[in-house]
């Protein structure tokens, strides 16, 4: 699979997760793919558990791309994760075989308050 196809799948990926698409948004995923959030300590494996656990989530979710990176086998997406309007900054670390992805791994970070000490140096960002 050639990287356009692949920012592709993301691209479809993504879009079906911000509305909700459970079917369309799990489509990228192999059977046998492997979650993980390093954060909470779990680990889910195969796509249909995968499915599962995301559609079981009562919150509402939104999803902004910031910025889709990769090549090859491993792809990265930034972007804020909203759950019931408190945003969420994510890291999604997927890796890719045979086309599907075989691993994915999501950090998040929640907003902070800017440092007082560094603030001569900084531009708020929107």
């Amino acid at each position: 699979m050639e990287d356009h196809d692949i920012r592709a799948a993301l691209d479809r990926h993504w879009a079906a997760s911000d509305t909700n698409d459970f079917e369309a948004e799990h489509d990228i995923y192999r059977e046998d793919a492997v979650l993980e959030y390093p954060q909470s300590g779990e680990r889910i494996r195969g796509r249909r558990n995968i499915q599962a656990s995301r559609a079981a989530q009562p919150n509402r979710k939104r999803f902004t791309v910031r910025r889709i990176i990769g090549a090859g086998d491993l792809w990265v997406t930034e972007y804020i994760l909203t759950y019931d309007e408190r945003p969420s900054y994510t890291v999604s670390l997927m890796e890719f075989r045979d086309g599907k992805v075989a691993r994915e791994t999501q950090y998040f970070g929640d907003p902070f308050e800017p440092g007082a000490s560094r603030a001569r140096w900084v531009e708020q960002m929107p």
